[in-house]
């Protein structure tokens, strides 16, 4: 089997440098607050960085752009459990979350930008500091920490491609410069810039500097970490909700878009099919969230609308935010917003979930063999944008849908052996797959996942791995053939 074990070995060395060197970040916060985690967060810190130096002394080599497909998905893979691994130490060391289980699971969700949390008290039990590195954490990981490193290591080169292509979501990365390092720097320029005027944005509508810096960092990456225990709901003003149902649709936008509008090229925006569905499926789902809660109280409209639209939004784009409970509207609203874990928003995007170009293209394919039955001689191309997709993209989209309802009802089986009832199961398997953070049942929006028990969580902790790393990604490493030489 001829796998570039040392080039693997070093990259992930390097991303736990980086992670140790972001972990630094949180001690302002620390020191400013005068909590003593700042030590612990440093010692977290430094054993990143010793681990990483080591990695990267002992591995170093000439040969990282060669790297092969295969060894693109096991640097992806590997890169993303370890560091969730080494990132859940600030918890652990400062005895904030001092169960292992319940450190590792909040470090995935936040690394996988799910945003399922187990913290009952989220300001009652963590330092500035710590919550500062759980919502860094999910800004990581919404962009996605592999972009990050090819963006930052100039060394990559080719070999950077497998790495984007093993990480990014959607059917495949849109790339906005001929050379992967181009678009990767353009991705997170964007990225970054996005968050930092969003920050101003919520810290001139009222938030705190750190309440700000939180939310602008985990509804750009679409995470839903907040520093309140009420989530968003805890910001009663129109304002504020409006400003981050913006920005939370904004980051669920394919960041190719994104850059066309900086350029001011607003036809290709115009003509994109997935984003005008995206739009449209967004007023559609408000309009019927908004006359169903209108039904239920017409007090006040406006509020009425604000919550329909902020809590679409933020289940669409799978940030997971919470300004109300929705199972606790209907059992019509608790199903409707079930489904939502099952679409996801747009392709290149920080969201998660299945993401609306494959439901475009399977309903398009499934319309096309309908018109077969007629005529069943025809050609009929399923198009996209007015370009012909190809049967090998849509056979990979019908195996990828399959497999994410198999994971997924496999999930909920095993979440059910568990001890857990059947409708948290279901919900919290949906839920971690799409990486959506609240789901039903015992899991909803104004509850946590603390009552899960330690196997469920470590159920969901593979789930929300599968779904952040788009399946095959993950399940690649787990067939005989993947170790084979060939």
């Amino acid at each position: 089997m001829k796998f570039n074990i040392k080039v693997i070995v070093n990259i992930v060395g390097i991303l736990l440098i980086i992670n140790g060197i972001l972990m630094l970040t949180c001690l302002p916060f620390s020191f400013y607050n005068n909590e003593s985690s700042w030590f612990e967060i440093s010692l977290s810190s430094v054993i990143n960085l010793i681990v990483g130096c080591i990695l990267y002394v002992f591995t170093r080599t000439k040969t990282t752009t060669n790297l092969k497909k295969r060894d693109g998905y096991l640097i992806v893979t590997s890169s993303w459990f370890f560091l969730s691994l080494f990132g859940m130490l600030p918890y652990i060391l400062s005895n904030q979350i001092p169960d292992f289980t319940n450190a590792f699971f909040e470090s995935v969700s936040g690394y996988t930008t799910t945003g399922a949390t187990i913290l009952d008290d989220i300001d009652g039990t963590l330092d500035h500091g710590l919550m500062y590195w759980r919502s860094l954490t999910q800004y990581m990981g919404g962009m996605g920490i592999i972009v990050l490193a090819v963006a930052i290591l100039p060394f990559l080169g080719i070999g950077g491609m497998q790495l984007f292509v093993a990480e990014a979501p959607g059917i495949s990365p849109d790339k906005l410069r001929p050379r992967i390092k181009e678009t990767a720097k353009r991705l997170w320029l964007i990225y970054l810039s996005f968050t930092i005027i969003l920050f101003f944005i919520l810290y001139g509508e009222g938030m705190t500097f750190f309440d700000a810096v939180n939310h602008s960092m985990t509804t750009m990456a679409t995470g839903g970490f907040s520093t309140k225990n009420e989530s968003i709901g805890y910001f009663d003003s129109p304002v504020i909700q409006y400003t981050i149902a913006f920005f939370m649709a904004l980051s669920a936008t394919n960041f190719t878009l994104i850059y066309f509008g900086l350029k001011f090229e607003f036809r290709k925006i115009l003509q994109n099919e997935e984003f005008k569905f995206y739009l449209l499926f967004i007023i559609i789902l408000t309009s019927i969230v908004f006359f169903t809660l209108y039904n239920i109280d017409n007090n006040n409209i406006e509020k009425t609308f604000r919550t329909a639209l902020f809590n679409v939004v933020a289940i669409l784009t799978t940030t997971g935010y919470a300004s109300a409970d929705y199972t606790s509207w209907s059992t019509f609203m608790t199903v409707l917003f079930f489904l939502l874990m099952f679409f996801g928003a747009t392709a290149g995007s920080t969201s998660g979930g299945v993401k609306l170009i494959r439901h475009m293209i399977l309903l398009k394919n499934s319309f096309v063999e309908l018109k077969k039955q007629l005529h069943p001689s025809a050609i009929i191309p399923v198009r996209i944008n007015n370009t012909v997709v190809t049967r090998d993209v849509i056979l990979n989209i019908q195996a990828f849908i399959i497999l994410y309802i198999f994971l997924f009802s496999i999930g909920t089986v095993l979440l059910s052996l568990t001890g857990v009832d059947f409708i948290t199961a279901v919900g919290a398997s949906g839920s971690a797959i799409g990486n959506v953070g609240p789901g039903i049942g015992d899991v909803g929006p104004s509850e946590t996942y603390s009552s899960i028990p330690t196997t469920g969580k470590y159920i969901l902790c593979v789930l929300m791995f599968l779904g952040r790393l788009e399946l095959f990604t993950v399940l690649l490493i787990l067939t005989p053939f993947f170790w084979r030489d060939h």
